[in-house]
């Protein structure tokens, strides 16, 4: 920050997930002096999910929340093939926006755009500020969540959201928002070739602080 989103027009390649999120925050050169960027916001969510035994392949996923977090969650989901998403934000010009880069990126996605109702969707995911605090608007009806679907959350100010914790009551797995950057970390360290560790390890030597 707050160079992501300009970083993409100096360099000499980008992944599907830079070109549909629009930004990168990665970036390695490689023998011959070119220069490739890649964006792991997203991955850092797909990877948390994937590491609590949530298959994303075939999947229906509602992502509410348009803008930079929600872009990458939204263009790392595509890359795990994904077989529909649905975008929501107040912006309508982001969400079609991310929408139209989703369609040119990956055609045999199945992409919506405009509505935030939960139901019927096997992933959630709020990437908005919304939900955070008791008593604050939810980013949708979680009386409409299938009790069956993972619920992730991208706000770090706290662990457990009131969002989390309606979806939490409605029985569904859910993942809080400090997952998604222990879990970027390590694929930050694969990416440029360095020796990798966990999440849970980072974890479990990390200090959070509310």
């Amino acid at each position: 920050m707050p160079h992501k989103v300009t970083t993409v027009g100096l360099l000499d390649e980008v992944t599907a997930t830079v070109r549909v999120a629009g930004a990168c925050n990665a970036v390695k050169k490689t023998p011959d002096g070119r220069l490739v960027g890649d964006m792991f916001d997203g991955a850092g969510f797909t990877r948390g999910v994937k590491r609590k035994g949530f298959t994303l392949s075939g999947k229906r996923v509602l992502v509410v929340g348009s803008g930079g977090v929600g872009s990458a969650i939204s263009a790392s989901l595509a890359a795990e093939e994904i077989s529909s998403i649905t975008l929501f934000d107040s912006n309508t010009q982001s969400m079609e926006g991310l929408g139209n880069r989703l369609r040119q990126n990956y055609p045999n996605l199945e992409v919506t755009t405009g509505s935030n109702d939960p139901h019927g969707h096997n992933l959630v995911v709020n990437a908005t500020p919304m939900g955070m605090n008791e008593g604050d608007p939810l980013p949708m009806d979680v009386s409409r969540i299938d009790p069956e679907a993972f619920v992730g959350e991208v706000v770090m100010k706290t662990e457990m959201t009131a969002f989390l914790s309606a979806a939490k009551a409605r029985g569904c797995k859910v993942q809080v928002g400090s997952d998604m950057l222990f879990e970027q970390i390590p694929a930050y360290l694969e990416y440029f070739g360095f020796p990798t560790t966990t999440a849970e390890n980072l974890r479990s030597t990390a200090q959070l602080s509310y």
